[in-house]
């Protein structure tokens, strides 16, 4: 079974920067798509980015474009999501989350759709 470990959640000034990791351990993390989701209190589980197995193909929500990255490296089974200019609508628990489904990382953006989660990490950006 995979297994994965978010980390890197902080308080933050809006503004402000934070890179997310997750560690993969369990299963090839090659052969699964990855995704970023994020909740915010009272309000639904979304998703934030996506990544194709190869991380050749990646996919961002649009409130997100422009200011966050996500990035893996299939070698070390890493998992980051680098994120700038944030803002305190950005405060949320973020998890990592894997899929083995080989359709477009664009398409694959529901939570139903991922099979394994992370136990998430909080990021909390004060104005």
């Amino acid at each position: 079974q995979l297994q994965l470990v978010e980390s890197g959640g902080a308080v933050v000034q809006a503004g402000g920067s934070l890179r997310l990791s997750c560690a993969a351990s369990g299963l090839t993390f090659g052969l699964y798509a990855m995704g970023w989701f994020r909740q915010a209190p009272g309000k639904e589980r979304e998703i934030v980015s996506a990544i194709s197995r190869s991380g050749g193909s990646t996919y961002y929500a649009d409130p997100v474009k422009g200011r966050l990255t996500i990035s893996r490296d299939n070698a070390k089974n890493t998992l980051d999501l680098q994120m700038n200019g944030l803002k305190p609508e950005d405060t949320a628990v973020y998890y990592c989350a894997a899929t083995p489904q080989g359709s477009p990382v664009r398409t694959v953006t529901q939570r139903y759709e991922y099979a394994y989660w992370g136990q998430g990490t909080q990021v909390t950006v004060s104005s």
